[in-house]
């Protein structure tokens, strides 16, 4: 009888001692989840929906993704057409009228100015987003405004923690600035550097750290690399002195490979989201470990 009492009482204690979770956040994007943890801590419970090994374009609407989202208080995605092909199938299966609009439903592109913005939509030029390039988490710069954006949404969600929240965008903000300033000191030797890519996901990356694109493995965007395009790249390669070659792990190796081994240019796997490598389990680690890979990479192609 002592010992049920006990544990009874524990069990009480535990529970007082536990953080009570505000909201629940279902977040897109690897990216998306890390920036929530960043700014709610333990007032929440965040649920993503992918991994950096997945490509965002092409995620199946599960049942364990539609019952997070029935769940969910906020749904917070990159949008600018990145999940068009299931984001709108969970928010319609999902039935949960509190993230059809704001505040329930964040995009992170609606708050910033988006690179590449087509002037005409032609299927014939291949997988083109008709608001610009969304994948706006690789400049810091943006993440910035989107933090604010998210803190603003947090505090209508949940006005009891409204205070916390703020808090937390405060110390955000200025240990993000002085990142901002450091990594922008780290990474000055990869300005006016010229990269080749897989996809335009690095767009963002490459105009903060003032590189260049000059061509695509894809000839065209979304479209798998062919034969022809890629021979026609060691030329590109050859007329340019473009020393590295970037991808993800969801693109695959093989192209860069390809034309790594038949031109002067190295190709390189950075991750392109928190997840993406060992140790690079939050965003500030993220950008950390781009820029290293970036400067060690060329350092190497160019002793080859």
């Amino acid at each position: 009888m002592r010992k049920n009492i006990f544990m009874l009482f524990s069990g009480c204690l535990l529970g007082l001692s536990a953080p009570a979770l505000a909201i629940d956040i279902f977040a897109c994007e690897p990216e998306w989840q890390a920036l929530a943890h960043e700014l709610a801590g333990d007032k929440a419970k965040i649920y993503v929906a992918t991994s950096a090994y997945q490509d965002p374009h092409r995620v199946q609407a599960r049942p364990g993704l539609i019952s997070a989202v029935r769940r969910a208080d906020l749904v917070f995605c990159t949008g600018g057409g990145l999940e068009s092909g299931w984001l709108p199938v969970l928010l319609q299966k999902g039935s949960n009228p509190q993230v059809l609009k704001a505040p329930g439903l964040l995009l992170a592109t609606e708050q910033v100015s988006l690179l590449e913005k087509p002037q005409t939509l032609e299927r014939s030029e291949g997988d083109i987003h008709a608001e610009g390039n969304p994948h706006i988490h690789l400049d810091p710069r943006r993440v910035l405004t989107v933090a604010e954006a998210l803190a603003q949404r947090l505090q209508e969600i949940d006005a009891a923690n409204a205070r916390f929240y703020q808090t937390q965008l405060e110390k955000f903000r200025q240990q993000w600035h002085s990142n901002l300033a450091a990594w922008q000191q780290q990474a000055q030797p990869l300005r006016n550097s010229k990269v080749i890519v897989h996809h335009r996901s690095w767009s963002y990356l490459l105009d903060w750290l003032g590189m260049d694109s000059v061509a695509e493995l894809e000839p065209k965007p979304g479209l798998p690399p062919t034969p022809s395009h890629l021979a026609s790249l060691t030329n590109v390669v050859r007329q340019t002195g473009t020393p590295l070659i970037l991808y993800t792990d969801y693109n695959g190796s093989d192209a860069a490979n390809w034309l790594a081994n038949h031109s002067e240019a190295c190709a390189i796997r950075l991750p392109m989201t928190v997840g993406g490598m060992e140790a690079v389990d939050t965003l500030s680690a993220l950008y950390g470990s781009l820029i290293n890979a970036l400067l060690t990479a060329q350092e190497q192609c160019r002793h080859g």
